[in-house]
């Protein structure tokens, strides 16, 4: 698998692919990336512009987050859950 591309590079080459100078395909053999991998750029450069509709970038990393934060705060309420009917099992019983 060929090492992650910078942003600075992607977004230059998206920048040339838009210009229409060359081919797509020219142009991602020029920069030795797939040209797929060239048009998936340019797709999440125009959902990112708001050309596209779609889901930014920004909007799907705080959603990894929320969710992340979602699944450990659950994780907090069951396992506070757990303790007070421990607790409260505890109280009841006579010593």
């Amino acid at each position: 698998m060929p090492a992650p591309k910078s942003t600075e590079f992607r977004q230059r080459a998206v920048a040339l692919a838009r210009e229409r100078a060359k081919p797509i395909a020219a142009i991602a053999k020029d920069l030795q990336i797939s040209e797929s991998c060239l048009r998936r750029w340019m797709a999440v450069a125009d959902v990112d512009e708001g050309v596209r509709p779609g889901v930014t970038r920004d909007e799907h990393a705080e959603l990894v987050r929320l969710r992340r934060e979602n699944r450990r705060q659950a994780l907090e309420i069951e396992i506070l859950k757990r303790a007070s009917a421990y607790f409260a099992a505890e109280n009841v019983l006579p010593k």
